[in-house]
């Protein structure tokens, strides 16, 4: 079965939405209640996101992760869900890197993670909204002698 936006499908049909536009915190909320229906439930990890570059990292995906209980989700799907890979979540659900790094990498927990975990992560992204030291650790990260320091350790 072939995922598409509603935007793709209004391209070849009428499509009569069955559900309201949901906003940002709203689809972090569905998210988090989907892992929670099966805390336990045991979720393949992403290794090393921080370390990937941009390319690969945005293309990134893991089957049996987080993103793929997101995807397998009919309602996120109809909001516009793309696929289960890394850049489309960090686009989907309007995560920072450092957000969703920290709701699906192997640092934090090894190779695997329990859903319960996962939804507690993207809850924080919810409630770090707008945090001062997210904000200023984002915007630094993309000043040029910063990255310049951080590929010369390379």
């Amino acid at each position: 079965m072939k995922h598409q936006t509603l935007e793709e499908l209004h391209e070849v049909a009428e499509v009569e939405a069955s559900f309201p536009t949901m906003t940002r915190r709203q689809r972090l909320e569905h998210w988090a209640m989907l892992l929670e229906r099966d805390p336990e439930r045991c979720l393949a990890a992403f290794p090393g996101t921080e370390y990937m570059t941009l390319d690969v990292r945005d293309k990134a995906h893991s089957l049996g992760s987080a993103l793929s209980i997101a995807f397998a989700d009919s309602m996120l799907c109809a909001q516009g869900l793309k696929n289960d890979t890394y850049g489309e979540a960090k686009r989907f659900f309007e995560l920072t890197d450092w957000q969703l790094h920290a709701i699906v990498c192997h640092c934090h927990v090894g190779g695997t993670m329990r859903a319960g975990w996962a939804a507690v992560q993207v809850r924080s992204a919810i409630y770090t909204e707008g945090k001062v030291f997210s904000k200023l650790r984002e915007a630094i990260a993309h000043w040029p002698v910063f990255r310049i320091l951080t590929h010369a350790r390379e």
